[in-house]
């Protein structure tokens, strides 16, 4: 019994391979399609023809993108602190060097 299975489920392989093989146009359009394209698709297109949507959006993303690099800056500025207090410690001599 379970040799006929093993041969079965390899049977179904090979029509399998040679499906995709021979037919490649049938197993894509019987592939599953990814499920967040299409809304990604219309919110592009929707981006692209709606002039006040577009403006709002582009608001958004301008903002995120400041907010972002505000955040970072930050952390530079924390480092550059981190790292006058570490040159503070080990040599105080050297502790105004400049960054650049």
């Amino acid at each position: 019994m379970t040799l006929s299975l093993i041969r079965l489920v390899f049977a179904a392989g090979v029509v399998q391979a040679r499906l995709r093989r021979y037919l490649p146009r049938l197993t894509r359009i019987l592939a599953p399609q990814p499920p967040g394209l299409p809304a990604l698709f219309a919110e592009l297109q929707r981006i692209e023809s709606d002039l006040a949507y577009r403006t709002r959006f582009f608001a958004g993303l301008n903002a995120a993108v400041a907010e972002r690099n505000a955040e970072r800056i930050a952390e530079l500025e924390a480092l550059r602190t981190a790292l006058d207090q570490l040159q503070n410690l080990v040599s105080p001599a050297t502790a105004s060097l400049p960054y650049d």
